[in-house]
C-alpha cells in the first residue's frame, strides 16, 4: 500500500535576483575599445623606453607607428559613442560633483564607505583626470610627431611632458586595474551590463536605476 502523500508545505526556492541594468551595449563597447587602444599605447611605450623590451621586440620604427596611430585613435570610441543617449547621460553624471561626493571623499580618507550615486567621487575624479591626461598626451604627441611645425624648445618641452605624464598614466592605470580586480561585481557590470541589486544598494546607495 503506497504511503499517503506528504501534504507538508515545503519551502519554495527563491526566485533569482533581478539584476540591475548599469551599462548599455554601446557604453560597454566604448570602454572596451578605449581600454584596448590605451593598452596598445602603454605596451608600445614600454617597448620604446625600456631597453630590455626594446631589444626583445626590435623593429622600433614599426612600434613607433603603432604607438602613434593608437594614440590618435584613442578619442575615437568616445566620440563615436556620443550617439548613445545613455553614454551622454553618464558623462553628465561624471561631470557633476555634489555635496555627497565631498562626503564620500572625507569618508574614503578614513577608510570608510560614503554615499555615492551611479558613480562615486573617486570614479569621477579618475574619469576627469584621464580625459585631461589623454588630451595632453595627444597634443604633446602631435608636437613630437610633426617636428617641422614647431620650434625646438616646444618639441623639447612636449617630450618632457609626454614622457613624465606617460609614467604617471601607467601608475594610475595600474591602480585602476588593481581596484577592478578586487571588485568582481563591478567587472561583471562592465562585461554584461547588469549588476546585482544588493551590490548596487551597498556601493551606490544614492543611485536609482
Amino acid at each position: 500500500m503506497p504511503p499517503p502523500p506528504d501534504t507538508t508545505a515545503r519551502p519554495q526556492p527563491s526566485p533569482p535576483s533581478t539584476r540591475v541594468r548599469r551599462f548599455t551595449r554601446a557604453e560597454r563597447w566604448v570602454h572596451r575599445a578605449t581600454a584596448a587602444l590605451m593598452g596598445v599605447c602603454v605596451a608600445t611605450a614600454a617597448c620604446l623606453y625600456l631597453p630590455e623590451l626594446a631589444e626583445l621586440v626590435g623593429r622600433r620604427e614599426l612600434v613607433v607607428r603603432i604607438h602613434e596611430w593608437a594614440g590618435l585613435l584613442l578619442p575615437v570610441p568616445l566620440l563615436a559613442g556620443l550617439v548613445s543617449r545613455a553614454l551622454r547621460a553618464d558623462l553628465g553624471r561624471l561631470n557633476r560633483f555634489g555635496p555627497h561626493d565631498r562626503t564620500w571623499l572625507r569618508e574614503a580618507l578614513r577608510r570608510r564607505k560614503g554615499p555615492a550615486g551611479k558613480f562615486n567621487a573617486g570614479q569621477k575624479i579618475y574619469a576627469s583626470w584621464l580625459a585631461g591626461a589623454t588630451l595632453v598626451m595627444l597634443g604633446t604627441g602631435l608636437l613630437m610627431w610633426f617636428t617641422h611645425l614647431t620650434p625646438l624648445m616646444w618639441r623639447t618641452s612636449a617630450t618632457f611632458v609626454h614622457d613624465w605624464l606617460a609614467l604617471t598614466l601607467g601608475v594610475v592605470l595600474a591602480g585602476h586595474i588593481g581596484m577592478a580586480l578586487n571588485d568582481p561585481e563591478s567587472r561583471t557590470g562592465l562585461r554584461t551590463g547588469t549588476v546585482d541589486p544588493e551590490w548596487a544598494a551597498r556601493q551606490h546607495d544614492l543611485w536609482r536605476p
